[in-house]
């Protein structure tokens, strides 16, 4: 991804499939906004998240798995109208070195982001979650140093989201922004069904999208006429620098 005209944003996502599940709605309606959304995938999710493809049998490789995932995510990605690429940096465990971090610095330099978005601080479900966001957190905060690099551009301070991750309550994560993705629902369910490795979660973020667009359309108060069926929640991790509280 280039440097352009338009607003952008960045997605860190730990695994190939969970920008689709948390975000896909956020990226598609920005997208539709004219943002230019770019993602990182750091890893393809070849052990911890491709069951289905390892239970197809005894020649199946990693190889083959990876390729697989990145075929998934790619036609999610272009579904939602974003660009990614792949650190391929493993999962299950995943380990970030100072190389990953100083590429990824980069991609903040390059991209220039309007906001970004990741996963959940804490997941004592799973650690290559919140190594994501660690990772893209530091990364950040390099892209602004001045004595990085010196004479390229440097970022500004783009807020921070974290998406919801799959059990909430353990994350201690609670949503402050609730983001109404009816427009956009079937662009989501449509990356959704790219993800084949991972049926089983399909109606699962129906039923996450469903649940956060009751409580989106609570909060907008009674007198609004807004329609609001499917929302994403996120969590801001810096305050957000206002003129009104309207």
């Amino acid at each position: 991804m280039s440097a352009t005209s338009n607003k952008t944003a960045l997605v860190v996502s730990a695994h190939s499939a969970d920008f689709v599940w948390r975000a896909g709605g956020a990226i598609a309606l920005h997208a539709r906004q004219g943002y230019d959304v770019h993602i990182v995938c750091l890893s393809f999710g070849e052990r911890g998240e491709s069951a289905k493809m390892w239970r197809k049998g005894p020649g199946m490789t990693e190889e083959i798995v990876k390729a697989g995932r990145r075929q998934e995510a790619e036609a999610a990605a272009e579904v939602l109208g974003a660009t990614v690429e792949f650190f391929d940096i493993g999962d299950y465990p995943m380990r970030a070195d100072t190389d990953t971090l100083f590429r990824l610095a980069d991609v903040f330099r390059r991209v220039q982001p309007e906001f970004v978005l990741s996963h959940s601080l804490k997941d004592p479900y799973n650690y290559d979650h919140p190594l994501a966001t660690h990772l893209a957190q530091e990364a950040r905060i390099i892209a602004q140093a001045e004595g990085y690099k010196p004479g390229e551009k440097i970022v500004g301070a783009p807020p921070v989201y974290s998406f919801e991750p799959h059990q909430p309550e353990q994350c201690e994560w609670k949503p402050d922004v609730l983001l109404d993705i009816t427009e956009v629902w079937d662009k989501k369910y449509a990356a959704i069904q790219c993800m084949a490795g991972q049926e089983h979660l399909w109606e699962y973020y129906t039923r996450v999208a469903l649940q956060r667009g009751v409580q989106a359309k609570r909060n907008i108060g009674i007198t609004s006429k807004k329609d609001i069926i499917y929302a994403e929640g996120y969590q801001s991790i810096f305050p957000r620098v206002t003129e009104n509280l309207g």
